[in-house]
């Protein structure tokens, strides 16, 4: 009998291990790729299709910008682990308000993950609020938000399973010459070192954003190939340590001012890597395709000074029409699919989408196969084509017109269609917006050129009301013209 006893707790004492494990490696983010999910869209894809892409392209994990409650409702049982984000323009409000933090993880964290099964995993707080270009707007508050949060999470019993971590651009760090001489940037300095010992302390990761085609885009001396991860003939020896592409020596630049400022083993994640496919002469399909092939092969291996597998999220899932073009126009083209959902380029994610390529969005309904475009009797020549032009590409994305983008090489009335139809298919394809005085027509012929698409909106409004935007965006009337001084203007004037 004891001899029996003693075989069944030996029994329950090695099953209760081995659920432990099992619970603790259940709990371990997965390493590998996720993907951004952007909503700055005026026709966006229902929410459950994106989810639906997210499973069938083999994504394990996916970023949101902001606690959008359609998105986080669509990630429900998903089996896809959550970062949510809270934007720039938030982090006052957190920053001096415990009570403003509990409220937030109240309503977009516990409330999911207890009631709706999202496996919310990291919030991250702000996005890459330290850029030189923001003049200091956010140093004052992002790390008090960040506190705030964090205590938050503890308070609702959420501080083990959900972290906390702040997206920054690689511009927080800098080095000389080669990666070992990394270290943060000295007017944010000892504010980064109190933000990564509080990381540090509460087992939360890194957060960096890193780009090589801005690289490319800054500079326009940059080596073309180091941006890539096919080899560079002339690539850094640091030490004995070979970097022969653009990722590896910024990665390995923060790897070095983590050491260096003795938090050498911090967790970090790549928050956004990816490259746009239109709007510069370097955004294109086929460099897109080659750098996102050539890092999904690399991620794997990782880098000199932290070999293994890279933890990262593809930027970005979707092209976003309704981005700002600040930063450039090619903002509105980090998409890996289209606005609808369909790919761009093959490209394998992983053993998920063992088919070898991206797997397009299933049931996007478009509306009728109508563009507005130049009125063929029109004269370039009449005084209102100039500032019809303007006015329709302030109110709509003409980024595609740009020097070196995929329209580039239209003669100047298809400069003038694309223009006017970029206008009509924003609007729902309504009558009165193809009304440029004695300027437009609406034909069924398909006016595009080569590489240069003409769009078919999405037909938003017979999607679900789920929709994470306005399925009827309001009409800005055509004879309010006002002369925007627009790059598209000198092409056809």
């Amino acid at each position: 009998m004891a001899l029996i006893l003693g075989v069944e707790m030996k029994t329950n004492i090695y099953v209760m291990l081995v659920l432990m494990i099992w619970m603790e490696v259940g709990s371990v983010a997965v390493i590998g790729i996720g993907a951004n999910w952007g909503t700055q869209a005026t026709h966006p894809l229902p929410p459950s299709t994106v989810v639906e892409m997210l499973r069938e392209n083999g994504f394990g994990k996916v970023k949101l910008f902001d606690a959008d409650s359609n998105c986080l409702n669509a990630l429900s049982r998903s089996g896809l682990e959550v970062m949510v984000g809270i934007p720039n323009d938030m982090l006052y409000s957190l920053a001096n308000s415990v009570s403003a933090a509990e409220k937030w993880v109240e309503k977009n964290v516990s409330s999911y993950v207890s009631s709706n099964k999202v496996d919310i995993r990291y919030v991250a707080v702000g996005n890459e609020p330290f850029l030189a270009t923001y003049n200091g707007s956010y140093l004052g508050t992002t790390f008090p938000a960040l506190q705030n949060i964090q205590a938050a999470l503890i308070k609702a019993g959420l501080g083990n399973q959900v972290k906390v971590t702040v997206p920054l651009n690689a511009d927080v760090y800098s080095s000389t010459s080669v990666p070992s001489g990394g270290d943060f940037r000295t007017d944010i300095h000892d504010l980064m070192i109190e933000i990564v010992k509080f990381l540090n302390d509460n087992e939360a990761p890194f957060t960096v954003n890193i780009y090589p085609f801005i690289s490319l885009y800054d500079d326009p001396n940059f080596p073309v190939d180091f941006a890539f991860f096919n080899g560079y003939s002339a690539a850094l020896n640091d030490n004995g340590r070979i970097y022969d592409n653009v990722f590896d020596a910024n990665h390995d630049t923060l790897v070095w001012a983590l050491q260096k400022n003795g938090y050498g083993n911090l967790s970090i994640i790549v928050g956004e890597i990816g490259w746009p496919t239109d709007g510069n002469i370097n955004a294109n399909i086929r460099y897109a395709q080659r750098f996102n092939q050539g890092f999904m092969s690399h991620m794997a291996k990782g880098t000199p000074m932290r070999p293994g597998a890279v933890d990262a999220y593809l930027f970005s899932l979707i092209d976003e029409d309704a981005k700002s073009i600040e930063p450039g126009n090619f903002e509105r083209h980090w998409g890996i699919f289209n606005y609808d959902g369909t790919p761009k380029y093959n490209l394998s994610i992983n053993s998920g989408n063992t088919g070898g390529g991206l797997v397009a969005a299933k049931n996007v309904r478009y509306l009728a196969q109508q563009w507005c475009v130049m009125l063929p009797s029109a004269s370039l020549d009449d005084s209102q084509v100039a500032p019809s032009v303007s006015y329709a590409c302030s109110h709509a994305d003409c980024t595609s017109l740009g020097y070196g983008a995929s329209c580039a090489n239209l003669n100047a009335t298809g400069n003038v269609s694309y223009a006017f139809n970029s206008y009509y298919q924003e609007n729902n394809q309504l009558a009165s917006a193809c009304k440029f005085p004695g300027l437009s027509v609406v034909t069924t012929g398909d006016p595009s050129v080569g590489d240069c698409k003409f769009k078919i909106m999405i037909d938003t409004a017979s999607s679900s009301n789920e929709g994470s935007g306005s399925g009827e965006p309001s009409l800005k009337p055509v004879n309010m013209v006002v002369v925007v001084g627009f790059m598209f203007v000198m092409s056809i004037v």
